[in-house]
Formats: structure tokens, sequence, C-alpha cells
């Protein structure tokens, strides 16, 4: 993983929608550090930073630095809040991680291969019924992004979550629930304007097979 998030971070003792008000004011967002078996801490963050890191599709599922005054550490971004109707964060929640750990983290589904797929070729659609999955490993195995494969992808055909190559020590999440709990992550089936185009074909030369054997 190549990218390093860093966040300098201030303490934050003034708590409540009042005083969270006040501190976006002056451009930063409240956030809080929990887990790994230590106290939360209030903190505030940069928003224009943090608006420029969210704008990386790997921060999302990478380990970021947390730097408050002399003190690092290491956290997941578990929970993020914005504005229903403008570009403001309004809170962040950080997941303390530790090295020995495991994690549980949203990943994202590169999907590769598309225009390959046998089944784009005769003129399917790919259609991602999700765009990323949960999994859990020690932080040192957490992928940026995982990929799905789609070079073999028959029309009709889908690519369930069991399907999916994940790295050694990473397994997905919804796999560990027992039996039932396999989706399908993407498929490719034909656009329904051409299967009833197909379809009226089909029927017009019945009928006209038809009319012929009358006469």
């Amino acid at each position: 993983m190549s990218n390093n998030f860093v966040l300098e971070a201030e303490p934050r003792a003034d708590r409540g929608k009042g005083a969270s008000r006040r501190l976006r004011r002056t451009g930063r967002v409240p956030a809080i550090v929990y887990g790994a078996g230590k106290d939360p801490v209030s903190i505030s963050l940069k928003h224009n930073q943090l608006v420029h890191s969210l704008d990386n599709e790997a921060f999302y599922s990478h380990i970021l630095t947390v730097k408050l005054g002399q003190d690092e550490e290491q956290a997941i971004l578990k929970d993020l809040q914005r504005h229903p109707s403008k570009p403001v964060i309004m809170h962040m929640d950080l997941q303390r991680v530790s090295a020995n750990e495991e994690i549980r983290v949203h990943v994202p589904l590169h999907f590769i291969n598309e225009e390959h797929a046998p089944g784009v070729k005769e003129g399917g659609l790919v259609s991602h019924s999700q765009t990323e999955i949960e999994i859990a490993c020690l932080p040192k195995n957490l992928p940026e992004y995982v990929e799905v494969d789609l070079g073999a992808l028959e029309l009709d055909a889908s690519i369930h979550l069991a399907e999916i190559s994940l790295p050694d020590s990473v397994e997905a999440v919804e796999l560990t629930h027992g039996e039932g709990h396999n989706p399908a992550i993407v498929s490719i089936h034909m656009a329904r304007g051409a299967k009833d185009a197909d379809v009226e074909e089909g029927e017009a030369a019945e009928g006209e097979v038809a009319e012929g054997g009358e006469e």
C-alpha cells in the first residue's frame, strides 16, 4: 500500500452540537479516536485536508496515521458524516488498530477485463451488484482494493462473492455468516430492450412460418 495518509489533529475539549458548530466555522471537523483498549479521545481535523484526502479512494481502506502533538496512532476510518446538502464533513469516527488484532474494513472492488468478457462481446451489459465488500484481516494484510476478473464471464452468468480471489490471510466477512451468504457481485445480461426485440423477431418469424404452412 503505497499511499501514506497523515492527519494532523488537535485535542477537543468542548463537546455538544453548539461546540461542533463553532468548530466547523473555524474550518475544522470534530472527530473521535477510539478502540485498541484505550479511552476514546475527542479531536478535530482540518476540513480542507480531509476533503482532499477523501478524493482518494485509498483513504477509505487504508491505515491512517493520526498525529496529535508528538504522539502518533494508527487508525482506520469507521464512520463519516456529511452534510445532507452542502459539501461539508460533519463528523468522523476513527478506530485505532493494533498490529496483532484483526480489523474489519470495507474495501472497493476493481472490475478488470470487462471488455474481454465473452458476454460483453455478445452484446451483454455488465451489472455491478456490489462495488465494495467487507473483509477481515490483520492491519499488515489490508489490501487497498480487491480485483474481480470478468475476462471469462459469459452472457447471463454471474460472479459470486466466494469466487473472488482474495489476498492471503484476508477473508470476506459475509462468507463467515453461514450458508446462503454468497451474493452475486457482478453479472452480464442482455439489455431489456434487446431481449424484447429478439422476442418480437422470433414471434414474427414463427408467424411467417405458420402463414407459409397454411398456404
